[in-house]
């Protein structure tokens, strides 16, 4: 029977799959009846810390069993997770902390030399707060929870916490009241709020119930024939809703064993997936061609699942032929849908190379005049819309937005432009809101724009996506200088870079007399993506 909600997701695991390994990370192995410990006691550490049913708990945190723990305790006690992307900097965490009014932060502090406590706080002083002390300046946050990697820095503040000492917290608060409170989780209670930029600049947070992300990855799970048998590589980071709920939920409610680790590093993927034995493996583009650069035997892989930008025949043919796998797919959806098409098994290279198959999890599609809301025709191009009982609940906090992107009927105005052949099988061919998908992370020309006008010297600018061999595409600028500025290339990446994830920072600046306009004044795009113009 499928489970209602994720406590009842994790109880139904531990039972039936008490034995089987849950998490296999690189220095922490957990079975499912070990993990259900885990996150009980996380809970009541959680509990003990102040975090109530309807409160939130931000996650700033690469890849690892502590992540799975957090995010399942989180959910256990009613409370909503926030995942935040781990390559976020210190400015654009502390504003969702403080949007998201978060109870506790869970942050991962020294990882990759990184001291995400201090960034914060240093954010949360340039933001104009008195002492740049993230518990005061954070006046909903309680506690700061740290999983704490090598180089982190030691912190005299008892109201940060080391994720070792959840165990020690727990004891205040009792097992009967944890799993009262997961009794008490029902269906429609949110479960996660997912960030995702907009075309205004600013993040909004996509708010989903239990019942939604069970749906979308049980429909993910059924299309893939995952049992629990499969290993799964979930190198998607868990921040993101593919590596959650098409990577962790799945294995979830299918009792499928999760390898994980924090980075990516390709070498490693090939060991693990021998060592581990792993069959299914989601990923975007450029990582099953990284893979098969050098390989030259089968794996155990039988399922690829991949997508976010377009996807070569040759490549769904070559993970075939050189990796073994039988199965390779393609899906679409987007933070506020999450997984809305999917390809079949037994579909065509040809099929899975072009479409990104038919509706899944009750969705039904539409391709939409985005003038005049009228049905296009079988192949005719036109604005993706969704609905279905897997939409987004809304943007947090934010009526208006929800409004404009889901009209009175129900229907999600997606922003991506394709075309419905006659089988109902959906084909992605550009994006009306302009995003620049980096690796499979979408990055907004909006938000990149904001920053760049914040240089004095910056007169206006425009972000786009050009190609790029390895990440499919990234983001250039097209810059128009003040007169006599001296301002140059570097000294533009550097000022984003500190202010942007690294995803989003521009890896190139193209200084123009003036942007490209039509007739009513908006920047033509598409000309800069087409043909460079210098100034």
């Amino acid at each position: 029977m499928t489970a209602a909600t994720l406590p009842e997701a994790l109880r139904q695991a531990a039972r039936v799959h008490a034995t089987r390994t849950a998490v296999a990370d690189s220095d922490r192995r957990l079975t499912f009846a070990e993990l259900h410990l885990g996150v009980q006691s996380a809970a009541r550490a959680l509990v003990s810390l102040g975090v109530r049913p309807g409160d939130r708990v931000c996650l700033w945190a690469p890849n690892s069993w502590q992540w799975v723990v957090t995010a399942l305790a989180t959910t256990y006690i009613g409370a909503a997770l926030v995942p935040l992307n781990s390559r976020y900097t210190g400015h654009e965490a502390v504003d969702v902390v403080r949007r998201t009014r978060a109870r506790v932060v869970v942050l991962a502090d020294g990882f990759l030399g990184r001291n995400q406590l201090d960034e914060l706080r240093s954010a949360a002083a340039e933001d104009g707060t008195s002492n740049g002390q993230l518990l005061s300046d954070c006046p909903d946050t309680v506690a700061v929870v740290r999983i704490e990697h090598p180089g982190a820095t030691s912190v005299d503040d008892p109201r940060v916490v080391g994720f070792d000492r959840l165990r020690d917290l727990a004891s205040a608060t009792t097992l009967d009241l944890v799993e009262e409170l997961a009794g008490a989780v029902t269906p429609d209670d949110v479960a996660d709020i997912l960030f995702t930029s907009g075309t205004t600049g600013r993040s909004k947070g996509a708010c989903s119930a239990h019942r939604q992300t069970l749906a979308v990855a049980e429909a993910w799970a059924t299309q893939g024939e995952v049992t629990a048998a499969d290993t799964y590589f979930v190198v998607n980071p868990f921040f993101h809703a593919f590596g959650y709920k098409a990577g962790l939920v799945v294995c979830l409610l299918r009792g499928v064993t999760i390898v994980t680790r924090p980075t990516f590093v390709v070498d490693e993927l090939r060991t693990l997936m021998r060592t581990e034995q792993v069959s299914v493996l989601a990923a975007a583009p450029p990582v099953f061609q990284a893979l098969l650069e050098g390989h030259d035997r089968p794996t155990t892989l039988r399922l690829a699942v991949t997508g976010a930008t377009l996807v070569p025949v040759a490549l769904v043919e070559r993970v075939q032929r050189e990796l073994g796998c039988a199965v390779v797919l393609t899906a679409y959806g987007l933070t506020e849908a999450v997984v809305a098409t999917m390809c079949r098994a037994g579909d065509a290279p040809e099929l899975v190379a072009r479409t990104v198959g038919a509706p899944v999890a009750g969705f039904e599609v539409r391709v939409v005049d985005p003038v005049l809301g009228s049905d296009m025709q079988v192949g005719a191009e036109g604005e993706v819309w969704l609905r279905g009982a897997n939409v987004m609940l809304g943007y947090l906090d934010d009526p208006a937005a929800t409004a404009q992107a889901i009209n009175p009927d129900g229907w999600l105005k997606t922003g991506d432009v394709g075309s419905l052949d006659a089988q109902g099988c959906l084909t992605i061919t550009d994006r009306l809101k302009d995003v620049v998908i980096v690796g499979g992370f979408n990055v907004y020309p909006a938000e990149v724009e904001q920053v760049l006008a914040r240089l004095e010297d910056v007169v206006e600018a425009a972000a786009v996506g050009v190609p790029d061999e390895r990440l499919g595409e990234v983001t250039m600028a097209y810059v128009v200088r003040r007169p006599g500025a001296s301002l140059d290339e570097a000294a533009i990446i550097e000022h984003c870079r500190q202010r942007l994830a690294n995803f989003k920072v521009p890896r190139s600046v193209e200084f123009v007399e003036a942007l490209p306009r039509n007739a009513s004044g908006k920047v033509l795009r598409r000309t800069l993506r087409g043909a460079p113009i210098r100034g």
